[in-house]
């Protein structure tokens, strides 16, 4: 069966994937129509996630923020689809990254790194960073459940020569990897989604609200002595991004308890108070809150 869904949903994909971008993004506002205002998907927690994270807003201007998340949303997972056929060109004009140079200052530091990022604008398009640096990129990232559909989301993100590893392989792999001196891996890692209550060990807000934290990332930054980055997302418009890094931890072993993951925590919410259209909503982010 799971095979049955794939070869009827493939063809379509592709269809989707070779449109030319007016008729794709015209594409993306009658996904925009049904999900939105017929199916209604997720509506219930995205007003409670916006009602919870900005309630210095009326009911009007959340209003108009729920549906630019929606319109982005679809913009942003029909862009997943596009890389299985856009060239590497048109998609270095649309995905810029802006301050390379810092990248290439740990280049030069001769030793593996972490990238923090956020599910905030183009998150899936930041896959582009490992065709212009040394670094050997590696995505951590969840399994889909239909094999068919997994292996096509990792080849659609190792377009660029990107690996992907599963959350459960991750820290295996790293330890592996910190055994030899030859290649530098740089680790993309998307920190912001709650945790699960049993392995909560970290409280603290988030956009006002005292939530579980995950912690993982600050613990393998430690555990293998990988300085930090995050990685700033700015939509300038629609389908054109430009990545900023900002160091956010050199020497983490010297680094306080919870500092890093602090560091990035409020990086995270300054990037969402700029403008919080563009960050993924529909997950139940404040599940767990005191």
């Amino acid at each position: 069966m799971q095979f049955l869904v794939y070869l009827i949903a493939y063809p379509f994909l592709w269809l989707i994937s070779i449109l030319p971008f007016p008729i794709f993004y015209l594409f993306s506002d009658f996904v925009y129509f049904l999900i939105y205002y017929v199916v209604g998907y997720r509506k219930k927690v995205v007003r409670e996630n916006l009602v919870l994270a900005l309630p210095h807003l009326s009911d009007k201007e959340l209003l108009v923020i729920e549906k630019k998340f929606y319109q982005h949303m679809c913009d942003m997972f029909l862009e997943m689809i596009k890389t299985m056929t856009i060239s590497h060109e048109e998609m270095s004009k649309r995905f810029k990254l802006m301050n390379i140079e810092v990248v290439k200052e740990y280049e030069n530091r001769g030793k593996s790194i972490i990238l923090f990022a956020s599910h905030y604008a183009s998150f899936e398009w930041l896959l582009t960073l490992n065709s212009q640096t040394k670094f050997k990129g590696v995505g951590v990232y969840k399994k889909i459940a239909n094999p068919y559909f997994d292996k096509l989301v990792r080849k659609i993100r190792s377009e660029y020569g990107t690996d992907l590893a599963e959350t459960r392989h991750a820290i295996p792999m790293m330890a592996k990897n910190a055994k030899q001196t030859e290649i530098m891996y740089a680790y993309g890692l998307v920190s912001d989604q709650s945790p699960k209550l049993d392995k909560a060990v970290y409280w603290n807000k988030f956009l006002g609200i005292e939530v579980p934290i995950h912690t993982g990332a600050e613990m393998l930054a430690k555990r293998y002595d990988l300085d930090s980055i995050f990685i700033k997302v700015k939509k300038v418009k629609r389908g054109y991004y430009e990545a900023t890094f900002v160091p956010v931890c050199d020497n983490p072993r010297e680094a306080a308890e919870h500092e890093i993951t602090d560091t990035y925590t409020k990086m995270v919410e300054q990037q969402i108070i700029e403008a919080p259209e563009y960050y993924l909503w529909t997950h139940k982010r404040f599940k767990h809150r005191r």
